[in-house]
């Protein structure tokens, strides 16, 4: 039996499925274009007439592709690049079909459980939507209700724990820009927050401070350096929060500032003779200098 409560009607769609792609041959051209990936992941996975690198995979192998296809998604909505990005949602998606795939073989769930369950929860965490006792107004009220709602729904999961901390439910796996984000988000809910925008200025100075103290110490300590450098981009992330700025989306357009500068610095260098390499560095600073005030 499967683990999960799956549905009667979700065995009876997987048996069908099996019925309409059979082990050799081309999957059948009258399904719809979920149930035809689906069929085709299925295929994949054939012990007998299947893809071998994909009969090697496994969650934890897969993890890898999803982060990077997650990305890839970013990077075409960020070129507003809308033939990528269907294309990379179709494979943010594949992989959902993966491990919904091997989650079935294992008999722990299957696909249809997780879009039941996504929109179960869709359906629950937007009242103000899909039920007329209660109204929303503005995005910041929707934050509102939606944590309040998370919140509940977590306070049920750990109904049996000993201890309960708001914290609770915050992935280990996630990126540690957004866990810090999450962290410092549940924190402020609990009333654990600067009230003044000025405090953590201070405080990203204070921090600043220690890290030039760690500079300093001799002989320098390496593993005291990285944990006041954490506390110093902690304190940044949290300016970031309080003022509505994103902070991977701050660092990405840094990113691809720096990467623009840099490539125009290059081409400056090359028009002159001169490569990176062969420059010293104030000359190499004054080129940059000129691509800012282009820039401007």
């Amino acid at each position: 039996m499967f683990v999960s409560d799956i549905t009667h009607l979700a065995l009876l769609h997987l048996e069908s499925l099996m019925s309409k792609t059979a082990s050799q041959g081309p999957v059948k051209d009258d399904l719809t274009p979920i149930d035809r990936l689906l069929a085709i992941m299925q295929r994949l996975r054939d012990p007998g007439q299947g893809c071998p690198w994909d009969l090697e995979q496994n969650w934890e192998s897969l993890t890898r592709y999803t982060l990077e296809e997650a990305y890839e998604v970013v990077d075409a909505v960020e070129r507003k690049d809308a033939a990528s990005l269907r294309d990379e949602l179709g494979d943010l998606l594949l992989q959902v079909v993966f491990y919904s795939q091997i989650a079935a073989e294992n008999k722990v769930f299957c696909f249809d459980d997780v879009a039941t369950g996504c929109a179960d929860k869709m359906l629950r965490r937007h009242p103000h939507v899909f039920s007329s006792d209660s109204r929303i107004s503005s995005a910041a009220e929707q934050m509102g209700v939606w944590e309040d709602i998370k919140a509940k729904e977590r306070a049920r999961l750990q109904s049996d724990k000993v201890e309960e901390s708001a914290l609770d439910g915050i992935s280990r796996a996630l990126p540690a820009v957004t866990k810090a984000l999450k962290l410092q988000g549940r924190a402020a809910r609990e009333g654990f927050d600067w009230t003044d925008i000025h405090d953590v200025l201070d405080k990203i100075m204070e921090e600043i401070g220690e890290v030039r103290d760690e500079l300093d110490t001799s002989p320098m300590i390496h593993s005291r350096l990285s944990d006041e450098i954490g506390d110093l981009l902690f304190s940044v992330i949290n300016l970031a929060r309080k003022v509505d700025v994103d902070p991977e989306t701050a660092l990405r357009q840094a990113n691809a500032k720096f990467d623009r500068r840099f490539r125009h610095m290059e081409a400056l260098l090359r028009n002159a003779g001169k490569t990176p390499e062969n420059s010293e560095l104030e000359v190499m600073e004054a080129f940059w200098a000129q691509v800012k005030s282009q820039e401007k």
